[in-house]
């Protein structure tokens, strides 16, 4: 290692310890992460091949989620595919959605403490790729470590429909009349049916690769939620902008619309 990395690696090493320091106290429970910016990062890198930013951004997750074990989070969801992003060409997808699901293989191991749940319509995507993500799971049942959302085949607006598509037939099947259910009917009703369901909804949402919007990630459960975005593409993230962003959390009066 050259000095100038040496140098690099002690000042940056430093900076993370004042920014754990300014971020105690203060902890988001809920992290949400758009994985955004592998296709832009491989075409910057020189990649002919955009498979090549996925599979740059995949090898970041596990990092990721160290990271936010040790900041003491709960819960994470990563988007990892949208509903938009189900139609793009073969060529691209079908490596992407292999990629995707040898991730959620991985985070499955025994030997990682995640509890993983797949959250998106899993009816857009292939059966064999649903499947597998499914069974990856299963395997995590039972496992009493931060809880990891997968977000694939994943849009906040199917969400809310497919949540309250979800309560109407629960209401059907118990025999409550339409007038019945509409004098009822409150936002908790249909935050019940949500993929998230049982779990806080994100006190920070985290999204790199300098888009400043949520594209539909977690349209609901975002209500109060703080943002923070930064301009490196996901592969380039780096636990030092984990760190601010925990930093930059800490420091904010959430008034929850008081």
């Amino acid at each position: 290692m050259s000095l100038r990395r040496r140098v690099a690696k002690i000042v940056y090493g430093l900076y993370d310890k004042r920014l754990i320091q300014q971020a105690a106290g203060n902890r988001p429970r809920h992290v949400g992460v758009m994985l955004d910016g592998n296709r832009r990062w491989a075409r910057q890198a020189g990649f002919t091949d955009v498979t090549d930013g996925h599979r740059a951004g995949a090898r970041r997750i596990a990092e990721l989620l160290g990271w936010c074990n040790e900041g003491g989070v709960e819960v994470v969801t990563l988007w990892l595919l949208s509903t938009d992003n189900v139609n793009r060409p073969e060529s691209e997808l079908g490596p992407l959605l292999e990629i995707i699901t040898d991730v959620v293989d991985e985070l499955a191991e025994p030997a990682n403490p995640w509890r993983v749940r797949i959250i998106g319509a899993l009816d857009v995507l292939p059966a064999e790729t649903a499947d597998r993500l499914v069974a990856a799971s299963s395997r995590t049942e039972g496992k009493t470590g931060m809880e990891v959302n997968i977000a694939v085949g994943y849009g906040g607006r199917r969400e809310i429909a497919d949540a309250v598509r979800k309560l109407l037939q629960q209401h059907i099947e118990e025999g409550t009349s339409i007038e019945e259910l509409a004098e009822v009917l409150d936002v908790d009703h249909i935050a019940e049916h949500l993929y998230t369901s049982g779990q806080p909804d994100p006190d920070l949402i985290i999204r790199p690769s300098g888009e400043q919007r949520l594209s539909g990630f977690m349209l609901w459960q975002s209500a109060h939620s703080e943002f923070w975005f930064c301009e490196a593409y996901w592969p380039d993230f780096r636990r030092t902008d984990f760190l601010r962003a925990l930093r930059d959390y800490a420091i904010r009066h959430r008034r929850f619309g008081s």
